[in-house]
């Protein structure tokens, strides 16, 4: 699997560092799971955090700490940071554990003809997480976001100013962006989303349908 669109810097940080919610953590430990690249810089924040944790109550941070935490993000792993397991072809492990390993076995709810959710429940989050089952030729109402969006691709693709993302990729996105995915694959374009607040949609049909909508 090849990834185009990973994790920004800040949120491999905040993953490696244990400061996501529970619905965040699920969506960046499933790209992961997915991404050599993301791994590895993953394991190499979590050991620059160690190294400095341990160094912290003996001597300050050497003037280099970040310099050196930048080269390390280009290492590979030497192992892998998460076993992907039997299901990580279309399912990674951090998700088959909360809904199986086969998409086809989702409880799809339609929310408008062409877009199905299902939503997660995660009592520990304050944070929204859910999976979208899009048509093919499908585009979603132009909107923004109200906080911290993540969307991992996990089947088929779609695309938006930010170019085209298919399987592993993830948007990584914040309350300043607003785009407008067309699912430009052959095949139904299968998401894992994480959201801080709701959407903001900026058509006046779409905010009417918001709550039906429900994302």
């Amino acid at each position: 699997m090849t990834v185009h669109h990973h994790l920004d810097d800040a949120s491999i940080m905040r993953y490696a560092s244990g400061d996501f919610d529970e619905a965040f953590a699920i969506v960046v430990a499933s790209h992961i799971a997915m991404c050599d690249d993301c791994r590895a810089a993953v394991r190499a924040a979590e050991a620059m955090g160690g190294a400095v944790m341990e160094a912290a109550d003996s001597s300050p941070l050497e003037a280099d700490a970040f310099d050196r935490l930048s080269r390390m993000l280009d290492m590979e792993p030497e192992e892998p940071l998460l076993t992907p397991g039997p299901t990580a072809g279309k399912v990674p492990l951090p998700l088959s554990r909360l809904i199986g390993g086969d998409l086809d076995q989702v409880p799809w709810r339609t929310i408008v003809p062409g877009m199905q959710r299902h939503r997660i429940d995660i009592a520990s989050s304050t944070s929204s997480l859910y999976m979208l089952k899009i048509a093919p030729g499908r585009k979603m109402p132009e909107h923004g976001h109200g906080g911290t969006e993540m969307t991992l691709i996990l089947e088929g693709s779609y695309s938006d100013v930010f170019g085209q993302f298919a399987a592993g990729d993830i948007a990584d996105l914040d309350e300043h962006v607003e785009h407008q995915p067309f699912v430009d694959s052959d095949i139904d374009c299968i998401c894992l989303v994480a959201t801080e607040r709701p959407t903001r949609f900026k058509g006046m049909v779409s905010r009417i349908l918001q709550p039906l909508i429900g994302i």
